[in-house]
């Protein structure tokens, strides 16, 4: 490893620290969920390891403590993350310079919040594969470690719907929402997307209106920049 990619590999972990503090409140969150669900450490923990999405995740739990079967979920969760073909579209262009070995691994721990801070820093200039993986690999294992602490002592906490859990992750997103408007056009681009999603809601079924508000969008962001 060059000096650059070691400099860049310990920008990625500190640029993760704030992911990292919004992880961690969040993952204990649905930990303790998971634990409400009758799910085990170990369960969870594989759950976190393999699937690392939060709204997924909390959306499974919901629909396994309402006793839904395992097709429905999967479905469900599918729907709600193809939203991550946009993210890793987005992300595209700044992976020319790596090796396509090393994407396929990237690419996995793409989720909201990275996405959010490295396309940020991607616009900045170029970025190696280290800065990547150091802002990525260590916002997953803080997820990964949150949730396990979570349901290791949900099992302690009598009334977790009283302590407002079910808020955490909506809670995350609108401190990242207001983390990405620094103009007025990102700002009408955020009303848009939020009140196209709310149309969408009420007329579709399952969970298009969060695919189709950012497909729409983005395609008035495109012109409103011409």
């Amino acid at each position: 490893m060059t000096n650059l990619e070691k400099r860049e590999l310990i920008f990625g972990i500190k640029r993760a620290a704030p992911i990292v503090m919004g992880y961690v409140p969040v993952g204990f969150a649905l930990g303790v969920l998971a634990a409400d669900a009758g799910l085990s450490p170990l369960q969870t923990g594989m759950m976190s390891l393999l699937v690392y999405a939060g709204s997924a995740q909390f959306i499974a739990v919901s629909m396994l403590s309402a006793g839904a079967g395992y097709l429905p979920i999967i479905a469900t969760t599918f729907l709600v993350n193809l939203r991550h073909i946009l993210f890793s579209a987005s992300l595209s262009p700044y992976f020319k310079e790596i090796s396509q070995k090393i994407i396929p691994l990237i690419s996995f721990y793409i989720t909201d919040e990275s996405f959010a801070v490295s396309i940020t820093d991607a616009k900045e200039g170029n970025l190696a594969y280290t800065y990547f993986l150091g802002l990525y690999i260590t916002s997953y294992l803080s997820w990964v470690i949150s949730t396990v602490l979570g349901v290791t002592f949900g099992a302690l906490i009598p009334n977790t719907k009283a302590l407002g859990f079910d808020f955490a992750l909506p809670g995350m997103f609108m401190a990242l929402l207001c983390m990405q408007i620094k103009d007025r056009k990102t700002a009408f681009a955020a009303l848009v997307a939020g009140l196209l999603s709310i149309f969408f809601l009420y007329i579709l079924p399952g969970n298009w209106n969060v695919i189709l508000a950012s497909i729409i969008t983005a395609m008035i962001g495109v012109l409103m920049e011409k």
